[in-house]
């Protein structure tokens, strides 16, 4: 966090957070086909008298947008924190209110200050950080899966702190929209994790994170809807103006309309309840 910036604590706004997480589900709506969780890959049972680290793969733009929805929808009640590029904050700084904080990538002293500040919010046992574990964007079959300095870290302040794998994913399927995809690996326990030399640790972060984007991988190839949990409808069909053609066509002909380009793909899906057109 920059010298001189108000902690994220002080600054995160409920009514704020309520009323981006609404914004955000509208937008996923009108741009996703759908935002779905792995079945294996639920979180674990919630602890609540414990801090909570989720640490993810960052393969998108998108995964802001997933965060809010991931950890409004399964972990109700808990305050979720962000760090972010300090130069990416300062483009949308009402994310501040939301529990976003900066960070730079450039020196021993910014990680420290990333450490200070990461280690201020999970004091309280209701909190839970949420982070991109690379520290930059980076392919899905990329590997190995990079640990950023500050995460591996992380565990020596927070050593009561669970380590949560999140494995994320946006593939194309049979629709014009992507899929929002991700499953939970188990949780890693902060102090395991801390009395590991820096290096082994490094290692059990990655192949825990590793181990769940290959699972994930594995469901995204399958392309089969059944292996997860929608958590929100988006659009289906392809839009436009052939789309507008075949649901008048439907109407002439008084058939139901379905606007899925491949409706067997999506035997369980209601074409009409919870579609966004």
């Amino acid at each position: 966090m920059p010298p001189g910036e108000a902690s994220p604590v002080a600054l995160y706004s409920p009514a704020r957070l309520a009323f981006f997480h609404f914004i955000f589900a509208r937008f996923a709506r009108r741009h996703l086909r759908a935002v779905r969780l792995a079945r294996w890959g639920a979180p674990p049972p919630e602890d609540r008298g414990r801090p909570l680290v989720v640490y993810a793969n960052h393969p998108s733009w998108w995964d802001g947008v997933a965060f809010m929805l991931y950890a409004t929808a399964l972990f109700p009640g808990r305050r979720m924190f962000i760090p972010m590029e300090a130069a990416a904050l300062a483009r949308y700084r009402f994310m501040r209110r939301l529990g976003v904080f900066g960070v730079e990538r450039d020196s021993p002293r910014d990680a420290v200050a990333f450490l200070r500040t990461a280690g201020a919010v999970l004091a309280a046992p209701s909190h839970m950080l949420w982070m991109n574990a690379p520290g930059r964007f980076m392919d899905v079959r990329e590997r190995p899966v990079p640990m950023a300095p500050g995460l591996v870290r992380l565990a020596e302040l927070a050593p009561r702190a669970r380590f949560l794998p999140l494995a994320l994913e946006y593939p194309f399927w049979s629709e014009r929209a992507p899929e929002m995809l991700a499953g939970f690996g188990p949780p890693l326990e902060g102090a395991a994790l801390a009395a590991l030399p820096r290096g082994a640790r490094a290692a059990a972060l990655a192949g825990a994170l590793e181990a769940a984007m290959d699972r994930l991988a594995g469901d995204a190839m399958a392309r089969d809807p059944a292996r997860f949990r929608p958590l929100l409808r988006g659009r289906a069909g392809m839009g436009g103006l052939y789309q507008h053609w075949r649901h008048l066509r439907a109407l002439l002909r008084g058939e139901r309309f379905d606007p899925q380009h491949d409706p067997q793909h999506d035997p369980h899906h209601d074409p009409v309840a919870g579609e966004s057109r």
